[in-house]
C-alpha cells in the first residue's frame, strides 16, 4: 500500500478512487491532483512508481489541507461559533440541526435515540 498524507491508500483501486480515502479529498480534488501530478486517472496504485507517488505527495502538501490539519480547522471553527454564542453555535452546543432543518419529526441523527417522557400519550378518541 502506498502511504500518502499519513493514510494507506488501497493498491487494487484506480488512483482517482484511492485518493478519496484521504480525509478532505473528494471526487473533484482527486481528479485535480492527478492532473497536476501528470498521472493518468485509470492507473492503479500498485502500478505507480516512487517518483509518481512523490509528485502526488508534493501536490497534496502544497495545494490541499487534509487529515489532521483539516479536522483541527473545522473543530476550531465550530468552537468559535460556540464561544461567540451565535445561533449556529447554540445549535451545535445543544446537539440540534444547524442548517434550519425541522426537528419535530426528523433529525434523529443529531438528537440521538428517542427519550420517552412520562405522561405523553396520544389522546384516545372518546365515543
Amino acid at each position: 500500500m502506498a502511504r500518502i498524507a499519513g493514510v494507506d491508500v488501497p493498491n487494487d483501486k484506480h488512483i482517482e478512487i484511492s485518493l478519496r480515502y484521504i480525509y478532505g479529498i473528494g471526487q473533484k480534488s482527486s481528479k485535480d491532483i492527478c492532473t497536476k501530478a501528470n498521472i493518468s486517472l485509470d492507473t492503479k496504485v500498485r502500478d505507480l512508481t516512487d517518483e509518481e507517488i512523490s509528485r502526488l505527495r508534493e501536490v497534496i502538501d502544497r495545494d490541499h489541507i487534509v487529515e489532521g490539519e483539516l479536522r483541527r480547522e473545522i473543530r476550531q471553527n465550530i468552537q468559535r461559533l460556540i464561544e461567540i454564542n451565535c445561533y449556529r453555535g447554540i445549535r451545535h452546543r445543544r446537539g440540534l440541526p444547524v442548517h434550519g432543518q425541522r426537528t419535530r419529526t426528523n433529525s434523529r441523527t443529531r438528537k440521538g435515540p428517542r427519550k420517552t417522557v412520562a405522561g405523553r400519550r396520544r389522546a384516545v378518541a372518546k365515543k
